[in-house]
């Protein structure tokens, strides 16, 4: 999700290839019904750039709208098992809907749902206020909620950070 901005901005270049995994929940496995709009502030390549999202999520299907300046330049929908996607002329190839919907899931969906999806060696470890996704003790990606809906993503490896605002009904990271 969060990688889009960036590109659809125009500013930094993104990895083809990503180190952090490929996330693929079931939209079940965020444990509730969820209709929000987001906004994103993305870091990458020393700037900074800002987009919306319009996220639902029930049962049977994840799905997003992306805004810019009042327009929606991509639509996503997963239902479990396939992604169908609708991008505006000029999104760029190095940004993945699946790499859109597993950022999405890592910061949302619960710690246990992550966790049995993760292949052996990878590691999300999780307190009240952190997330920090690592393979073989290095940390490839950490979340930090800063306020309630407020939750920092830094992509280490693919060298991106993002604001996440969602509101105060967002889902929250478990309590130790």
């Amino acid at each position: 999700m969060f990688a889009a901005m960036v590109a659809l901005a125009g500013c930094a270049v993104l990895p083809l290839l990503s180190v952090a995994p490929m996330l693929r929940l079931a939209p079940s496995a965020l444990g509730r019904e969820w209709t929000v709009v987001q906004q994103l502030e993305v870091q990458a390549g020393g700037q900074k750039r800002s987009l919306d999202i319009a996220l639902e999520v029930d049962a049977q299907l994840v799905r997003m709208a992306f805004m810019q300046w009042g327009h929606t330049v991509a639509r996503l929908d997963w239902d479990g098992r396939q992604l169908d996607q609708s991008l505006a002329p000029g999104w760029p190839d190095a940004v993945s809907a699946e790499r859109v919907l597993s950022d999405l899931q890592l910061v949302w969906w619960p710690a246990t749902a992550v966790r049995a999806a993760l292949a052996p060696g990878w590691r999300l470890a999780e307190s009240r206020q952190t997330r920090e996704l690592s393979y073989a003790g290095r940390t490839i990606a950490s979340m930090r909620m800063v306020a309630p809906g407020h939750i920092e993503l830094i992509q280490h490896a693919d060298g991106y950070a993002v604001q996440v605002h969602a509101g105060d009904d967002a889902p929250v990271f478990a309590t130790p």
